[in-house]
């Protein structure tokens, strides 16, 4: 592979982290000016705020309205794990795994709930199990978008419009960017960090009326954290879902993710946040099918993320190489792009095989993908050659 010339234009917006992701277009911190600081979250300004921010989000969502949803501390995961621990216990369980965080819920279920009617359904990277054995008699546990894998379900014909059991879905990754089919779910999580670019410690949680049914006639057989109780002595803690939150919430995050919310409407809410994240993904598979170096983790296109595009390395020299030797290559890629101010942690996750993750949600702008593939290919021709790899 010969060295290409070093490109000269840069990416504007350098930054392609999958977590914490890039903040919308524009951003300042005069976004904060108006936060409801040294005041009481729960005084009428500040409950005013947390209120904007779940009615903001049902509607850019297109949710139910017979939905309830509510901020809860501790980001997507304690969204997720406020859901595992309030609901799950009074039927069999099916745990869908094929990445990391689909991995946690299901080490949650079998190590900390300890329930033992469970079914695994695993996948290894770059793949997704049987969406059909799924039994949707029993409670199902499921990232819609893996993160860490570049693996999404394609869409939600799987699930059944009537199921006994409870669909619960991690969408962190999912959410705003691409469509959920409401009427199939039962719980939805996910965080502002992702695809509105906020700031982490919070997340939101989703319950639809069935959920709801199931908090207020489930009596879980664990102790419960505070933070965890949705239900107290069973009955739904409705102030939850008016903006009422169990802990007290950082006020700079809710005026940054009211203004995230803000310019998700000024681009065309869902809509336009999914095409703008399609347009993105678009280029990326541009330059992954003239990249005789690079291909896509996920196997089978129909399930290949638009948001956290994971991606493998082909090229032969790379190929020989033990897992350890990989890594480093990556890091080594990664850590040049870095210290030229071209390119923010885009090597994969740490559980993923070794290879790179761009963040192509909405708020990533396609002309700072486009200014990024050169250097891209740059920066594998000089990794190869300082290698001693053939030519």
């Amino acid at each position: 592979m010969p060295l290409p010339p070093k490109p000269t234009k840069r990416p504007e917006r350098p930054y392609f982290s999958s977590g914490p992701c890039a903040k919308r277009p524009g951003w300042s911190l005069d976004a904060l000016n108006a936060a409801c600081l040294g005041r009481s979250h729960r005084s009428k300004a500040g409950k005013a705020k947390l209120a904007e921010v779940i009615e903001r989000s049902r509607a850019i969502l297109n949710m139910p309205a017979d939905w309830r949803l509510g901020i809860v501390p501790g980001s997507d995961t304690g969204a997720m794990e406020a859901a595992l621990w309030s609901l799950l216990g009074s039927r069999g369980v099916e745990a869908l795994a094929w990445e990391s965080f689909g991995r946690s819920w299901l080490a949650d279920v079998v190590e900390q709930l300890r329930l033992t009617d469970v079914r695994k359904l695993e996948a290894p990277y770059g793949r997704l199990p049987d969406l059909a054995a799924v039994d949707f008699n029993r409670d199902v546990v499921f990232t819609w978008n893996g993160t860490t894998s570049g693996v999404r379900v394609p869409n939600g014909d799987w699930i059944p419009a009537l199921h006994e059991g409870l669909a619960i879905c991690d969408a962190t990754s999912a959410a705003f960017v691409m469509a959920l089919p409401w009427d199939r779910l039962d719980v939805v999580t996910w965080s502002w960090q992702k695809a509105l670019g906020g700031e982490a410690a919070h997340g939101m949680l989703a319950l639809s009326s069935r959920a709801v049914a199931r908090l207020e006639t489930h009596l879980p057989a664990w102790p419960m954290p505070k933070v965890f109780q949705l239900a107290p002595k069973g009955k739904l803690n409705e102030a939850i879902f008016r903006g009422e939150t169990i802990n007290t919430p950082s006020m700079l995050a809710v005026e940054d993710a009211l203004d995230s919310l803000r310019w998700a409407e000024s681009v065309g809410g869902q809509a336009g946040l999914i095409r703008r994240t399609e347009e993105n993904f678009a280029a990326i598979a541009g330059w992954v099918a003239r990249t005789p170096w690079i291909e896509f983790l996920a196997e089978d296109p129909a399930a290949r993320s638009t948001t956290s595009v994971c991606l493998k390395i082909v090229d032969g020299w790379f190929a020989v190489l033990d897992a350890e030797h990989q890594a480093n290559a990556v890091a080594a890629l990664a850590d040049r792009l870095e210290k030229l101010g071209v390119a923010f942690d885009i090597a994969g996750h740490r559980d993923a095989p070794p290879g790179l993750r761009l963040w192509a949600g909405a708020t990533v702008e396609c002309r700072d993908l486009e200014a990024l593939f050169p250097w891209l290919d740059w920066a594998y021709a000089a990794l190869r050659s300082e290698a001693g790899a053939p030519t």
